[in-house]
């Protein structure tokens, strides 16, 4: 058993890049993927158990309340969480905070990767890639420090009803939206969209992806997609993808990595 554990759900990878940076500095750290129902769930022998993620539709993504849920955590172990997001931190951490009682929290703003509802470079504040990046790795510099001090936060993070309601309606138009997933002819039949994906929501049929409706939205097939082959409507074919350049497809998949 590692020292820590940070569970991370990452879409694009931006969160995953985020997650490794801080394990790289904490040392003796297994980050352990929520993209789907994570492969470990007993934490009771780590001493610090931390959780990175993005805002989703103003909530958490996919399923990860039920997976954080079904973790076990020792009653002495430090807990923290960290968010990446686009405009408002929306109800994500607040909801971790119920379900584990978080020590330390943090934030820390991005490029939006939900390219269907708006290009990434609407981030707030704006800021070029190279410079959101940079931010990235200063916020991990930071969120490392101060696990490793252990240190406590008085303050809860905010809890909105608002945007619970909102997480609640962006879940359910997922399914809606994967109706609109399309394939161009500049796809290779390579097979990472089908890879990547945590749902098993695409198979290939004559080297082509076809799509189900058992969609999260975290849009990996659309990102990693080394031809750019895949769409969501017709708007994403004019806006730029922004996978993490740090982060491969392949990474995503995993189930745990260790970092030394």
């Amino acid at each position: 058993m590692s020292e820590n554990i940070i569970y991370c759900y990452s879409g694009s990878g931006h969160c995953l890049n985020m997650a490794r940076s801080i394990a790289s500095r904490l040392g003796d750290t297994d980050i352990v993927m929520m993209r789907a129902f994570p492969v470990k769930t007993d934490a009771t022998e780590a001493k610090r158990v931390g959780f990175v993620f993005p805002c989703y539709g103003g909530g958490l993504p996919g399923h990860v309340e039920e997976y954080i849920k079904a973790i076990k955590i020792a009653p002495y172990a430090y807990k923290f969480a960290v968010e990446q997001y686009a405009g408002y931190i929306g109800c994500g951490l607040h909801k971790i905070d119920e379900i584990v009682g978080l020590d330390y929290w943090n934030t820390v703003s991005n490029h939006s990767t939900c390219i269907w509802l708006m290009p990434h470079a609407l981030t707030v504040p704006p800021t070029s890639k190279e410079k959101a990046q940079e931010r990235i790795d200063r916020k991990a510099m930071e969120v490392a420090a101060a696990v490793k001090a252990e240190k406590r936060l008085d303050v809860k993070p905010p809890e909105n009803a608002f945007f619970a309601r909102e997480s609640a309606f962006f879940s359910k138009l997922h399914p809606k939206r994967a109706k609109k997933l399309t394939v161009s002819d500049a796809c290779i039949g390579c097979g990472t969209c089908a890879r990547v994906c945590p749902m098993k929501n695409i198979t290939l049929e004559n080297k082509k992806p076809t799509f189900g409706t058992n969609c999260i939205g975290c849009l990996s097939c659309l990102q990693f997609c080394p031809k750019e082959a895949i769409n969501m409507g017709r708007i994403t074919e004019k806006r730029e993808r922004f996978p993490n350049p740090f982060v491969k497809a392949s990474d995503l998949t995993q189930g745990i990595l260790h970092i030394d």
